[in-house]
């Protein structure tokens, strides 16, 4: 009997053993079970940031040294991969939005442009002679080189996406000449060129020397877009204007770029502080990005304005032209005249020509008319 009250106990104690492991592991599933729904909120939470997230980073990363076209190309990759994660859940809503923005991008991409042309022959063969020096060191950059033909200063870009607009830019051309005149008060503008520099190792210009007259030439451009921009002519561009003579780009080259990503600046170190001349302001051109340019190399020009000493001094580049090809249609012609005459002389020298029939019969005559003087009395 006195062991029964021991095997109890005993009894109680193993019972109170295996119930003590099986609370402590009930206690154990709840808190699995709490911290997996805690995973899964935070996760619920977390997902619907994944794009804001990309974007924060994509502005973060520094494209400083990178390409401009290259990198609107990375930036519309990340821009794809998010619009397909957001086309999911949310239709196609924005993916429609995208495109019809991706064409009203392209659809206002600039074709036009206002040009200074550059005709001093002193400064095309200054830059002529520096295009030969860095071709001769690497000569695959002469697909870069522009033509002296097509040597200029643009002083604004537009769009004109029809015969219309471009007909109403011709107006504001015609519109800005009084203005032009009246801010150079019969001044002659002197533009200097002197000292080479680069956009981003990828464009090689000859700077415009910082003076008066530069400053002069930042006002008209501002003045004449401001005129296109009230005709609803879209002109212009948000940067500043820093007027400057382009004479190498790759861009001219798909190929080229491909092979040479940087212009190595010491190609033209000799050059960069070297002066190039001067070019008296006297013409703006409306000109096509995009139409075929003129045999010289010039753009297609759609309307100019001639102002300033150059415009009653000198004749212009198409005036030179229209009196070589008059020189030369009258020489044609004077050398036409004299082989025609030079043709007939001999004609009539040999037999049987009508100037020899004529002299028989003049001598026919002659003799006819003695004899009848001999009959008279």
């Amino acid at each position: 009997m006195a062991l029964r009250p021991a095997v109890g106990a005993a009894r109680a104690g193993v019972d109170a053993r295996s119930a003590a492991p099986e609370h402590d592991g009930l206690e154990n599933i709840q808190q699995k079970k709490i911290f997996k729904e805690d995973m899964e909120k935070t996760q619920q939470s977390e997902e619907p940031c994944a794009a804001d997230s990309v974007d924060s980073l994509m502005a973060e990363m520094p494209f400083v040294d990178t390409d401009i076209e290259d990198e609107h190309a990375m930036h519309a990759t990340s821009e794809l991969s998010i619009r397909k994660k957001r086309k999911r859940t949310t239709g196609r809503e924005i993916e429609e939005g995208t495109e019809r923005k991706k064409k009203k991008n392209k659809q206002y991409q600039p074709n036009y442009f206002i040009s200074l042309p550059i005709t001093n022959p002193k400064i095309t063969g200054s830059i002529q002679a520096v295009q030969d020096a860095i071709v001769q060191k690497d000569q695959r950059l002469s697909k870069a080189m522009v033509r002296s033909g097509s040597l200029h200063v643009t002083m604004f870009v537009m769009h004109l996406s029809s015969e219309e607009e471009i007909s109403i830019a011709v107006g504001a051309l015609s519109d800005s000449k009084v203005f032009v005149d009246d801010l150079l008060k019969g001044k002659r503008v002197d533009l200097s060129f002197q000292g080479i520099d680069h956009f981003r190792n990828q464009v090689g210009f000859v700077n415009l020397a910082e003076n008066d007259h530069t400053a002069l030439l930042k006002e008209i451009a501002e003045t004449m877009k401001k005129i296109f921009q009230e005709k609803g002519i879209m002109a212009g561009e948000e940067r500043a204007f820093k007027p400057h003579l382009t004479f190498m780009k790759l861009s001219k080259s798909t190929e080229l770029r491909k092979q040479v990503k940087k212009i190595d600046s010491s190609l033209y170190e000799d050059f960069k502080n070297h002066y190039f001349g001067d070019e008296i302001l006297h013409r703006f051109d409306l000109c096509s990005m995009l139409k075929k340019k003129q045999p010289n190399g010039y753009y297609y020009c759609e309307s100019s304005i001639v102002f300033g000493e150059k415009q009653a001094a000198e004749p212009d580049d198409a005036e030179l032209v229209s009196l070589s090809k008059r020189l030369v249609e009258n020489a044609v012609l004077k050398a036409v005249q004299q082989y025609l005459e030079e043709t007939q002389n001999k004609s009539r020298q040999s037999d049987g020509s009508p100037a020899k029939t004529e002299e028989a019969a003049s001598g026919s005559k002659n003799e006819s008319d003695n004899d009848n003087s001999k009959r008279e009395p």
